[in-house]
């Protein structure tokens, strides 16, 4: 751990001066400050909080503490879920939870800018009217903008339109010495020198802090329809994927579940999902100009599907239907939270042959250690979410038991060609699976890369590398 300053009396005056109403110390610091969504991490308390308004404020923040060598973590709305929000090293936390403003939609370049606290429910406000959406679509629609670019956010419209850093044009940050670097800008396209906008993109604000995102749009679909397809096989469940894909329907999201997570959403929600008879789901989205668009594609879906050991598909094609659905399927995360007293996630990407493999691999290592797994995830790009929960567990047989299921779960993942995280980081709580995925070599480039940028490595620290 890094000896960096504590916060005293004289900082927190100059921060109050800056931000009169709006620096935190002392019991003024709620706890919602101390945690993330994924509480098994620990809790660590700021001995401060800054809610920064503008881009100057971030700048006389970040230079000020460089100076004094206090840490600075940047933070959202705190939905993250591996600890990369939370201040490890104590210090201060900046958080953008009061810089909400879309700045701009521009229609004729299909492009609109941003602050980072805006959240992702929030965006498509701005947005109505224009004839274009946001493509990146994250199960947690409380997170903030900026959260998604520094995590790389990914969801449920992967497949087809891919993951935010495929939508980030440009962005406004300050550098850890207090500087405003302008990156990219509302070029589409862009071959000049290293592209500091992409090393930037997923670095969980170890490099630098956002204060502005431009990003690209997109025209809106005019329609779009649902398919719920029943599985009384896992394997065949997810076996089938790869031929979805493959069939050329061109599908908007392919996301795969369990009976189980379908129950707790059910209990969570108290509403009935439309069918909950069967071990496991598809549930395919389709995006087009017009229904009978999109018929061929539902057809072929159909027959293929049935093909493949389906017992039946379901269609929603209203927004009843579709909303009764894709709720149930936002819901996952916290219906599980719900029903145990601690949790912990598994977030890998994998390649998309080797998904049913993993998902049958995470079934055996939970009976081997006698824990309970729930999984479910994004199957058309090969991104699980595998939940191992506590439940009746007492803490000091809970603690061993977790620990050596992610360690079995991570080892597995490596071995099928995989990756730690699809999509929600890195985070304090997954540097050392990272460091044995990608290796020393890696991890040494990377924290050169760390030093260049924050010499004094008061950006996040304890996160990532």
């Amino acid at each position: 751990m890094r000896p960096f300053a504590r916060v005293c009396a004289e900082d927190i005056a100059y921060f109050e001066t800056l931000m009169p109403g709006r620096a935190l110390s002392g019991e003024a610091i709620g706890e919602d400050y101390d945690h993330d969504e994924m509480t098994e991490y620990g809790h660590f308390a700021p001995e401060a909080v800054l809610r920064a308004l503008s881009t100057d404020e971030v700048s006389a923040v970040l230079r000020y503490c460089n100076g004094r060598n206090i840490a600075v973590t940047p933070r959202g709305a705190g939905t993250g879920l591996c600890g990369g929000c939370v201040a490890v090293d104590g210090g201060v936390v900046l958080s953008t939870e009061k810089m909400k403003r879309v700045l701009e939609v521009d229609v004729k370049n299909m492009t609109a800018t941003l602050e980072p606290g805006v959240l992702l429910m929030e965006f498509p406000k701005a947005l109505e009217g224009t004839g274009l959406f946001y493509p990146p679509d994250p199960g947690e629609k409380t997170a903030t903008m900026g959260g998604n670019a520094m995590t790389n956010a990914g969801g449920m419209r992967a497949v087809r339109y891919g993951v935010t850093r495929d939508y980030i044009l440009g962005m406004e940050v300050v550098s850890a010495d207090g500087e405003v670097l302008n990156l990219g800008g509302k070029n589409v396209k862009n071959s000049s020198g290293y592209s500091l906008l992409d090393l930037l993109i997923g670095s969980e604000g170890t490099l630098a802090f956002l204060t502005k995102l431009t990003v690209r749009l997109v025209p809106e679909p005019r329609v779009n329809l649902s398919l719920l397809i029943p599985f009384d096989d896992l394997d065949r469940c997810i076996e089938a994927v790869p031929a979805i894909l493959g069939c050329g329907a061109e599908p908007t999201a392919v996301e795969f579940m369990e009976r189980e997570v379908i129950k707790a959403a059910e209990t969570y929600l108290g509403k009935q999902f439309p069918d909950a008879s069967a071990d496991a789901y598809l549930l395919i989205r389709l995006d087009g100009e017009s229904a009978s668009a999109l018929k061929p594609a539902m057809d072929r879906l159909t027959e293929l599907a049935l093909s493949l050991g389906a017992k039946d598909v379901l269609l929603a094609d209203t927004e009843e239907r579709k909303e009764s659905i894709w709720n149930a399927r936002g819901a996952f995360l916290e219906a599980i939270k719900g029903g145990t007293p601690s949790m912990d996630e598994c977030d890998v990407v994998l390649p998309r042959d080797r998904i049913a493999e993993f998902v049958r691999k995470s079934i055996e290592i939970g009976r081997e250690e006698d824990v309970r797994i729930c999984s479910f995830g994004h199957a058309g790009d090969g991104n699980l979410h595998i939940y191992a929960c506590q439940d009746a567990l007492p803490d000091d047989i809970w603690k061993p038991k977790v620990e050596a299921v992610m360690q079995k779960l991570y080892a597995h993942a490596r071995a099928f060609g995989g990756e730690v995280s699809g999509e929600h980081g890195i985070g304090h709580a997954k540097r050392a699976f990272l460091a044995e995925s990608v290796g020393f070599r890696q991890v040494e480039l990377m924290r050169g890369i760390k030093r260049v940028f924050d010499p004094n490595g008061i950006l996040n620290p304890g996160k990532v590398i």
